[in-house]
């Protein structure tokens, strides 16, 4: 038998607030829901703790990022399952049900995912409604079985943003755990619209800054700072000259500039510092 009130939802947000709601409406109540939000924004918690009885929202009054929220969440979940959600997604009908019947099938699997998680993957042709086994999934929708995270840390809190999901997964295969996707699952997710704030730029230079940041890290964890350093330096040169000319041709440089310092930063060994101005 299935109980939806097995799974804890999990959605980390910051200025999400059409978003989020949106995500909450398509949830059943059934489930317990913990959104941790980003900023110090009072007056958000009181109206979605007024509008849904299923929820309890965390406060971190600064912005600590995707991973650091999702584990202040996820060690507090006492159900058997967590499903990690984008603010930016909205449930199908009778997805949890779905997630439930493949847990109770699929005895060995520690995360889950939806089998449809981009616009290509919509194009392809489902041959077989079996899970999939797969070394990583996106990380917009991640079912969690918590009993297999007993021995298994969750998110690098190191990563802010970018390749957290697929250093998660990477852990969770080495510690022999099977990670599968399901094709008679689907999420919309629109991708890259969580934050509603009116400076798309700023987002631009948040999201290259930490993109940077997160590649040479992540590499350097699982490659060695050596290998990464004969790797990324070729890139650390280039974005370097094209901000250089761009800036010398009075053409749009600041990207450049946000790609050079993230880069550069995680090549130095410093933390992953950058926050955007909001």
């Amino acid at each position: 038998m299935m109980f939806l009130n097995d799974i804890t939802i999990i959605i980390t947000t910051f200025f999400s607030e059409k978003k989020v709601i949106e995500c909450l409406n398509s949830i059943n109540n059934k489930c317990k829901v913990i959104i941790v939000e980003n900023s110090r924004n009072e007056k958000l918690k009181g109206k979605l703790q007024n509008n849904y009885q299923n929820l309890q929202f965390i406060l971190t009054n600064e912005n600590i990022g995707y991973s650091k929220s999702n584990n202040l969440a996820l060690k507090i979940v006492k159900t058997k399952y967590a499903l990690v959600l984008n603010p930016d997604t909205i449930l199908k009908k009778n997805t949890l049900e779905k997630f439930l019947e493949a847990s109770n099938v699929i005895k060995d699997f520690a995360i889950l995912g939806p089998y449809i998680q981009t616009d290509y993957d919509k194009k392809k042709s489902i041959l077989s409604s079996d899970p999939i086994s797969v070394q990583s999934i996106k990380g917009f929708a991640m079912f969690f079985n918590m009993e297999k995270f007993n021995k298994i840390d969750f998110f690098d809190e190191n990563f802010f943003l970018y390749f957290e999901d697929i250093d998660l997964c990477r852990k969770v295969i080495k510690n022999n755990n099977k990670i599968y996707l399901l094709p008679n699952i689907e999420i919309d997710h629109k991708g890259a619209k969580s934050v509603e704030i009116p400076d798309d730029n700023e987002l631009e230079y948040n999201r290259n800054w930490h993109w940077m940041w997160s590649s040479f890290y992540y590499h350097k964890k699982h490659n060695g700072n050596l290998k990464s350093l004969i790797i990324f330096t070729p890139k650390l040169i280039n974005i370097g000259l094209k901000f250089l000319i761009y800036s010398i041709l009075g053409r749009k440089s600041k990207i450049y500039y946000f790609r050079l310092s993230g880069l550069f930063n995680s090549m130095i060994g410093k933390k992953s510092w950058y926050r955007p101005k909001v």
